[in-house]
């Protein structure tokens, strides 16, 4: 992966044998529980792709099925996907089980990183309870670097080990060309396979620059172009599709998910697109959420609209409208890339969507207009008590991130949080992104901390407390 463009997230492959807690250690590094966790071993037959965001540098994570030594069918097809992985890494994190102790199957892995000449980290795992200076001297003579300790499932040792993987990882590539001009706006065009990206691309620079087929799978990797329109500067981004993980059969495939992955990592606003022809699907809802945990901006683009009667159009809308509400912020533009009809209403709704996820917001009238939200609907009484609010800030751009502090937000339920999120996006108009709200409570200085009373208000309280009694 050397000669990817800046910014472009780096990969970090978990292998090991079957059952030595790598899905495990993907959840916790991710904070999600996208992998499989299961004690039988080889539950994880497919790679597992995630966005570890919790260290001071973000790298794409690659969870992959054990390397077996058994020989039938999917112990065997988990090897290459493993072996896959391993090719297309910048680092490889080497999981071995404490518990089970050195196998001769651990010495075999070993040697195959040591030949593919990538850095790699031993992570000894499910160390809980054990003499960790024994466990960690049994596997020193696989000539690997010093092993990390740890248990996945505890979260011991976690943070170490993202520590370590950012100090091991390559430093940011130095590209060239389009993509580093940061007046362009970088755009991501992603979507499952054959419903029309490439073509889309080529309608809009009006040139033929990538090869448009209705074969799926044309695309297989991440492919910049820059171009302007209305004097406006653009890097637009075609990616690979990305199909549902049963229809992810070929090796090369799998290595376009990472690509359209970063891709969308590095972009600031993706273009989804929809095929009309075949409706919302459970892959569109999929790539969908792929590109709100990067947190882009977002249009959602209805392609192949001209061949559709009536009665199907009235299909589609309604079916959009009822999958698609939890992005329902998002415009939704209707076009033919084939043809070119509805790019001017996709330009528009491209601009709407990038002037609200760059938008600055002035502190003071920021806090007005959500002093204004809690008294036309006060949270509600938790224990007695209400939150208040006391001011409110922006703490970043792409998407907008506010943060609000005040008194017990904490107890503000998710009902509350999206009424505040929809109060903002009504009053700012915001169209095409989503806003980050983050809730912060201002420490009691006093806190902890006892009052001493004076000889003098001793004894005016012992009065008043003996005028009391009497009474």
């Amino acid at each position: 992966m050397s000669g990817d463009a800046p910014g472009t997230l780096p990969v970090v492959a978990l292998v090991g044998r079957p059952n030595v807690g790598k899905s495990t250690l993907f959840n916790a590094l991710t904070r999600t529980r996208d992998a499989i966790v299961h004690d039988r071993p080889g539950v994880t037959r497919d790679r597992h792709h995630g966005v570890c965001r919790t260290f001071s540098r973000h790298f794409l994570l690659v969870d992959t099925g054990g390397l077996s030594e058994f020989e039938h069918e999917l112990p065997r097809l988990a090897a290459r996907q493993a072996e896959a992985a391993i090719a297309e890494a910048d680092l490889v994190v080497f999981v071995v089980d404490a518990r089970e102790g050195l196998a001769a199957y651990d010495r075999e892995i070993a040697a195959v990183l040591r030949r593919s000449g990538k850095r790699i980290l031993l992570a000894v795992n499910k160390t809980d309870g054990l003499d960790e200076a024994i466990a960690g001297a049994e596997f020193a003579e696989l000539g690997l670097p010093e092993p990390l300790l740890m248990s996945a499932a505890h979260s011991r040792g976690i943070a170490q080990l993202g520590e370590a993987i950012v100090a091991a990882l390559p430093a940011a590539m130095d590209g060239q060309g389009g993509e580093e001009d940061p007046d362009r706006i970088r755009i991501a065009v992603v979507g499952r396979p054959n419903v029309g990206k490439s073509t889309l691309v080529n309608r809009l620079l009006g040139e033929e620059r990538v090869v448009a087929s209705a074969e799926p799978g044309t695309t297989r990797d991440a492919i910049a172009l820059p171009f302007e329109r209305d004097g406006r500067r653009y890097l637009l981004v075609d990616t690979a599709g990305i199909r549902r993980k049963g229809r992810v059969e070929d090796v090369v495939e799998k290595f376009s998910v990472i690509k359209t992955l970063q891709a969308l990592e590095t972009a600031q606003l993706a273009l989804v697109l929809i095929d009309a022809s075949e409706g919302v699907t459970d892959q569109d809802a999929t790539v969908l959420g792929h590109a709100l945990d990067a947190g882009r901006a977002l249009v959602v683009v209805v392609n192949k609209w001209d061949g559709l009667d009536g009665d199907q159009r009235e299909s589609v809308q309604y079916n959009l409208s009822r999958k698609l509400q939890f992005v329902d912020w998002a415009e939704t533009v209707f076009i033919s890339a084939r043809h070119g009809s509805g790019l001017r209403e996709l330009m528009a709704a491209i601009g709407r969507a990038w002037t609200s996820a760059t938008r600055e917001f002035a502190t003071h009238e920021l806090t007005e207009a959500l002093a204004l939200a809690f008294q036309a609907h006060q949270p509600p009484l938790v224990q007695g008590r209400t939150a208040k609010l006391r001011y409110a800030h922006q703490g970043g751009r792409l998407p907008p991130r506010l943060v609000l502090h005040g008194n017990r937000l904490s107890t503000l339920p998710e009902s509350y949080k999206r009424y505040i999120e929809n109060f903002v996006r009504q009053h700012y108009r915001l169209v095409g992104t989503p806003i980050r709200l983050d809730f912060r409570e201002g420490d009691n200085p006093y806190a902890g901390r006892k009052n001493v009373l004076s000889e003098r208000q001793k004894r005016s309280r012992q009065r008043l407390m003996r005028h009391v009694r009497r009474r």
